[in-house]
């Protein structure tokens, strides 16, 4: 049986909903040894992943332990999404506009003093003085001050709080992820599920379908991930199971992509001192 075969049967005989039972659990056991009073905090963007996620904590430690924080940027398109999601679940939430701590983040480092001995006089006293930032930094920005967000909130709450991580490994395995942002968390329920698997764990948990089988975006760059990445999920997911993906060009991306972002996947490097 080859590798395509294997990965078609295992899909269709997926058991979502032994995968949650195994997940609650798994939450419960993390809670009772790294907080079992601790609140679990969740960034809620309206997509499928951080929808699932608050409803796996909800199921394994109760609404009450769950805090959602919707966090715009100044006007979000798809915020009725996000607050969908907590009353639904009947959590208890925050709104936090992000914006003002972005654009000042992007005045003050515009703004920024730099010394640089290695510049030209030209470049010294030239006109364009502030220091521009990259494409990516803006895009990467919002969600480390997200991430920072969730952090400020959950050292603030009574019993403290433990913040969830809500990647996939679709999107791990491609490095389609903000490290130190989305990418980071206190604990991670579901990146080691596909989005492939995370749609039929959603659908198996009786969440609307409108916020399952939406189309993902970042909700920064105005375009879905599929157009970013320039390949669908379906292919990825396929090539991640079974290895196979005919259009060549988008196996050397996905391939690529995997190669320069394992850094994200990682533990920080550490020197070690080799002492007694």
């Amino acid at each position: 049986m080859n590798k395509e075969v294997m990965a078609m049967d295992y899909l269709q005989n997926f058991d979502a909903s032994g995968k949650i039972e195994e997940i609650t659990a798994w939450i419960r056991e993390w809670f009772d040894e790294n907080g079992p009073k601790a609140s679990a905090v969740v960034g809620i963007s309206g997509g499928k992943d951080s929808t699932i996620v608050a409803a796996l904590l909800t199921r394994a430690l109760g609404k009450e332990r769950v805090v959602g924080v919707l966090m715009p940027d100044g006007e979000q398109k798809d915020i009725d999404d996000s607050k969908k999601v907590v009353e639904l679940l009947g959590i208890k939430n925050y709104v936090v506009n992000i914006h003002p701590a972005v654009a000042g983040l992007y005045e003050a480092i515009g703004n920024a003093k730099v010394t640089d001995p290695f510049s030209s006089e030209d470049e010294k006293t030239g006109e364009d003085s502030k220091n521009a930032l990259s494409k990516d930094s803006m895009i990467n920005t919002p969600p480390r001050i997200r991430m920072a967000t969730l952090y400020a909130i959950a050292q603030s709450l009574p019993n403290g709080g433990r913040v969830a991580n809500t990647c996939n490994r679709s999107e791990d395995y491609v490095g389609y992820s903000t490290k130190y942002g989305d990418a980071a968390g206190d604990f991670s329920p579901c990146s080691d599920f596909t989005v492939t698997e995370m749609r039929l764990i959603g659908d198996a948990l009786g969440l609307p379908a409108e916020l399952i089988h939406k189309t993902p975006s970042d909700g920064l760059s105005g375009m879905s991930d599929e157009d970013k990445l320039g390949f669908t999920y379906d292919e990825l997911d396929r090539y991640i199971f079974t290895g196979v993906l005919e259009d060549e060009d988008k196996k050397k991306k996905i391939d690529h992509l995997h190669a320069i972002n394992l850094h994200k996947l990682r533990l920080m490097p550490m020197y070690k001192n080799n002492l007694i």
